[in-house]
């Protein structure tokens, strides 16, 4: 079989990582621009990849937490991390309150949430909905909902649930009473409800029978005549709380409920909290059920350029400029279902929004075309379809444009998403221990990190290239340095006054340095890990030759200090600078930015074995731009 030589450039990273199933298609640009594996790196939109950050500890908190951002304004932002029953604040990784919250550990990321202004409303259909705010002096509180009240009108939801079959009796028209049905319906759960009948509102204060309750009557009623025509709260202990919400066009808008997961509530126009009817005016509050063939469980709300309703069989769209309860127009967009396990929330991106599907094993982008007058839903995993699986946190970094979704595996997909260039990257992290929580403030990108049986509050820093990384100085040098108890009985990576000086095993809360350092950062060591696709000849597109030989490589990298690669003989570390009788090796390493080409040799006849491969764990900055390979077949 004759031979042929070619010579290919691989430019950018763009279409990220791939899976085998695009191994058979070296025909698209997907293939040209994509890897057969990115490990712990970040894709940039114009097309390189880069060692990831490291992590910094920033604290440890006891048990598993879900971290929810608080955003006040550019100069006043807070993280809020939520334990089992307790909520920290942190402000400049300080801790600066902790709370009392009727959360467990368990339901943690079952919780939805949104904000306005100062106040942070959380969501769970089995509790009483709860707001955390800060005042001006950065005094924190939580407490349950309280909806409007007027003139002893509580002004939340009402809704009749018996269909108007049950006749209720009230045996007074104000001060105390009670109030009997005509057959068994009142339940325990009851006490606590608010009942809006004969024109008044009472408030079930005690339980006695099924059939009757004893009240306190807040508003008036108009008599106490028998009637079937009354309505009780929407949400309680019996009937559930609400499941998500938001703010749209100056109006709370509630989401599903346990008894009504199809059923959507606004509140009235610049009154958040008061859910009155009234007769039906333009500012008042609406009401309404989505209608389909299937019963559409309303899983999130998102305020867009529509109000948009993410439920379990489908997507839809609240259109208009200024929505009344005559002008309401409710279009089913899509019919892809969100994933329900966990809250795990639609992003707004770059004017589109991104979801995870019923299945929990895609992502997709929702957005809307002017040309179809309709939203649509692309699936950005359609290349890549076991990036995600069973997913349980999700946060978008603007600064990056990468989207970080955790996994119940404990590892991260990234996806690097610039819509206006057609960039959809993926990338994969992983890290000793898992990935629990992450949450992004501005810059900042936190995580909840289990390790070693021990969960840590963690972010990226740039700082060293270590996870859970601390650093640790001394007013005279020494070898041996201690409380290190939380690496115990671990292998660590160590950066000494500058230099990286190995890996050493924790013990008994110390480690014992061969040489005197005055600082010195500890940490996790991890690698970053990138190769190419099989090699595809140009005239042989699209299919892989039976066999190749990389002749020479040239790699492109800027902003780095380190450089391992394997070309077929094995990893080895490249240098970055160049020897000169001026070179002196005892300075630390300086940043590199160039181009490094290096000769192999011997064939590859697999594959599944990639022509050069790059791996480090040296806690250093990489970037790779581009690669140029001389490569022979046949």
């Amino acid at each position: 079989m004759s031979s042929t030589t070619a010579m290919t450039t691989k430019t950018n990273f763009t279409a990220g990582e791939l899976n085998m199933n695009m191994y058979g298609r070296g025909d698209l640009s997907a293939y040209e621009n994509g890897a057969r594996k990115l490990e712990n790196v970040i894709i940039h939109p114009q097309g390189g990849v880069s060692r990831r950050k490291g992590l910094k500890y920033i604290a440890s908190i006891g048990s598993k937490a879900r971290l929810i951002p608080f955003e006040f304004n550019t100069e006043q932002k807070y993280l809020i991390c939520l334990t089992d029953y307790r909520c920290t604040i942190y402000k400049n990784d300080e801790a600066i309150a902790v709370l009392n919250t009727p959360w467990s550990e368990e339901i943690l990321f079952e919780l939805r949430y949104t904000q306005s202004a100062d106040t942070l409303l959380v969501l769970h259909p089995d509790i009483a909905p709860q707001k955390i705010t800060r005042n001006s002096n950065e005094v924190w509180r939580t407490e349950a909902w309280s909806f409007y009240s007027d003139n002893g009108l509580y002004c939340c939801p009402y809704y009749n649930f018996c269909n108007n079959q049950i006749t209720l009796t009230p045996s007074c028209t104000s001060g105390t009473g009670y109030i009997t049905s005509d057959s068994a319906f009142f339940e325990p759960q009851h006490v606590g409800s608010y009942i809006r009948i004969n024109g008044g509102c009472v408030y079930i204060s005690q339980y006695t029978s099924s059939q009757r309750v004893e009240i306190r009557v807040d508003k008036a009623l108009s008599g106490t005549t028998a009637t079937k025509n009354w309505k009780e709260s929407a949400f309680s202990s019996l009937r559930g709380w609400p499941v998500c919400a938001t703010f749209h066009q100056d109006r709370l808008v509630i989401g599903g409920s346990k008894s009504l997961p199809n059923h959507l509530w606004m509140s009235k126009s610049s009154d958040l909290f008061n859910f009155d009817y009234g007769t039906g005016l333009d500012d008042e509050a609406i009401d309404f059920e989505l209608l389909s063939d299937q019963v559409n469980a309303i899983r999130d709300v998102v305020s867009a350029k529509n109000l948009l309703i993410f439920t379990s069989g489908a997507e839809w769209a609240v259109k208009g400029d200024n929505i009344t309860p005559q002008s309401l127009q409710v279009v089913r967009q899509t019919t892809v279902g969100t994933y329900g396990k966990k809250a795990v929330k639609p992003l707004l991106i770059n004017g589109a929004l991104v979801f995870v599907s019923s299945d929990g094993e895609h992502l997709r982008q929702f957005l809307y075309s002017e040309l179809e007058d309709a939203y649509q839903s692309t699936d950005l995993t359609l290349l890549v379809k076991d990036m995600i699986s069973s997913p349980t946190d999700i946060a978008f970094s603007p600064s990056e444009n990468v989207v970080y979704v955790l996994l119940a595996d404990g590892t991260a997909s990234c996806l690097t998403s610039y819509r206006a260039e057609q960039v959809n990257a993926w990338s994969r992290l992983k890290t000793e221990g898992k990935f629990i929580s992450v949450s992004v403030l501005e810059e900042d990108i936190y995580f909840c990190v289990y390790r070693n049986g021990s969960y840590y509050l963690e972010k990226f820093d740039d700082t060293t290239y270590f996870d859970c990384f601390q650093k640790f100085t001394s007013v005279s040098p020494k070898t041996n340095w201690g409380n290190l108890s939380i690496f115990e009985g671990k292998e660590v990576g160590v950066v000494a006054d500058g230099y990286y000086v190995g890996k050493y095993t924790v013990q008994n809360g110390e480690i014992t340095l061969p040489e005197k350092a005055q600082e010195i950062y500890i940490g996790f060591a991890y690698e970053h890990i990138v190769e190419p696709l099989p090699f595809v000849h140009p005239n042989q597109v699209p299919y892989s030759p039976q066999s190749a030989r990389l002749i020479s490589a040239v790699f492109r990298i800027i902003g780095s200090k380190g450089f391992c690669v394997d070309i077929g003989n094995g990893y080895s570390e490249v240098p970055l600078r160049t020897i000169s009788a001026e070179t002196k090796f005892d300075e630390p390493l300086k940043i590199f930015s160039g181009d490094i080409e290096l000769k192999a040799i011997g064939w590859n006849k697999s594959i599944n074995t990639p022509l050069w491969s790059i791996k480090s764990d040296i806690p250093v900055a990489f970037t790779l731009l581009s690669t140029y390979l001389k490569v022979k077949t046949k």
